[in-house]
């Protein structure tokens, strides 16, 4: 370990709150797996969590520990007319020592209002994540917000350790986090830019590229592998037209193949859709993503099979509640969060203008494994590196947190329930 991430563990295992930051490929991984076979031969009571299903699968994956949604680890139920509620709270507590939250950035202010609820008195909470991702859909800045306060023992982790296995992608994020632009095209590369200026012709591109250009690039199930990442949802370039568009080449319409409408979304068995918002009696959540694996037209019921529900069945859905899914061919930035695919592909349009700012392209980019690819402009590309602005987030968190706990940060312990 570096001496940062030596720090890092040595202050989880003192303080009450820590919080770990740091861009792809600095060992955040690695730093949580020493901690946690630290807390192990301490005999201390751990528990793993994230924001999303996918999320959390890529926390177990990477740590050999089990991770669960934040609301699983709250024991969420639906109350009366749909709403939510956990049963673990500030009556009844989460049984552990140590809590660990990945993907900290995504995390709105109720359900962080509801962990810190939860936590056990003297128990410890270690907050992990890149705070120069995209805000969390929901109200709040709460990653970003912690940190600013400096109240909280914060480590922030910057050296590149997988730089020489990692390619263009991991170096390109910490250029593009920096303000400068990104390096492409080199033979045999990981990260590329095809220029289309024309957005109108940018739908028939990436078709091309998911379709035809990439799977001979490298060896993958477009299908699974390939997402295509796109700011807007309206527009030529935009989530709707590419779904529409990506649609037709991956699955489109035989008379064999069953399918239903709902509003202007034709559903076809083997489409690949996306939950677009939180059902709890369901147990799916805003960003699963699945396949439809059953469709009876007669009855206008759909099933999908969600891809972080393994050994679990498919979830049913009647037609008034086709308006929870929509196709997943393309998914908005946001969507992405949490999120990691071997291959991404990412529209950048001046059409796309309000949108183009430097943490939207960093999280777009970050979400690949193996491979980026660009479609549209250079000048989209530096319009959106050089806009730092982001859309403020008046949550006054910070200044909060900095009365709460005076001048230094000592007496911040979690748990006491306030």
């Amino acid at each position: 370990l570096s001496p940062r991430q030596k720090q890092a563990v040595e202050l989880a295992m003192r303080e009450g709150v820590v919080v770990i930051t740091g861009g792809p490929g600095t060992g955040k991984t690695t730093t949580l797996r020493t901690m946690l076979q630290v807390m192990e031969e301490e005999g201390r009571r751990v528990q793993l969590a994230a924001p999303t299903g996918r999320a959390a699968k890529r926390m177990a994956e990477a740590t050999g520990f089990e991770a669960k949604t934040i609301h699983r680890l709250l024991e969420y139920n639906h109350a009366e007319g749909g709403n939510l509620c956990f049963q673990r709270n500030a009556e009844r507590r989460l049984e552990t020592d140590v809590l660990i939250i990945d993907e900290v950035s995504m995390v709105d202010n109720m359900l962080m209002y509801s962990l810190l609820q939860a936590i056990p008195d003297g128990a410890r909470l270690v907050l992990v994540g890149d705070a120069d991702q995209l805000p969390s859909v929901g109200a709040g800045s709460v990653l970003r917000d912690i940190v600013n306060s400096g109240n909280i023992p914060a480590i922030h982790l910057e050296e590149i350790f997988r730089q020489d296995q990692a390619g263009m992608i991991v170096v390109n994020a910490h250029r593009i986090n920096r303000g400068e632009l990104p390096s492409y095209n080199k033979p045999k590369g990981d990260f590329f830019l095809v220029e289309v200026a024309d957005a109108r012709a940018i739908a028939a591109t990436v078709v091309d590229l998911c379709t035809r250009r990439l799977p001979k690039y490298l060896p993958c199930n477009p299908l699974e592998d390939i997402q295509v990442l796109s700011p807007m949802k309206r527009t030529t370039a935009g989530v709707e037209q590419l779904n529409r568009e990506l649609q037709k080449a991956y699955n489109p319409p035989e008379a064999q193949k069953p399918e239903l409408f709902y509003k202007d979304i034709a559903f076809r068995l083997g489409d690949k859709v996306m939950q677009i918002k939180n059902n709890y009696e369901k147990a799916v959540f805003n960003g699963d993503m699945g396949v439809i694996s059953e469709i009876d037209a007669e009855e206008g019921q759909l099933a999908v099979q969600f891809s972080d529900r393994e050994g679990e069945g498919p979830v049913f859905y009647e037609r008034a509640e086709m308006e929870e899914l929509a196709l997943a061919y393309a998914i908005s930035v946001h969507k992405s969060q949490g999120s990691e695919f071997p291959v991404v592909v990412m529209v950048m349009t001046t059409q796309h203008q309000i949108m183009l700012q430097r943490n939207l392209l960093y999280t777009g980019v970050t979400r690949a494994r193996s491979l980026v690819v660009l479609v549209g402009t250079q000048h989209a590309v530096a319009k959106a590196v050089r806009n730092n602005r982001e859309s403020k987030r008046y949550t006054h968190l910070a200044e909060r947190l900095k009365e709460e706990a005076g001048v230094g940060s000592r007496e911040w312990g979690v748990g006491s329930g306030e």
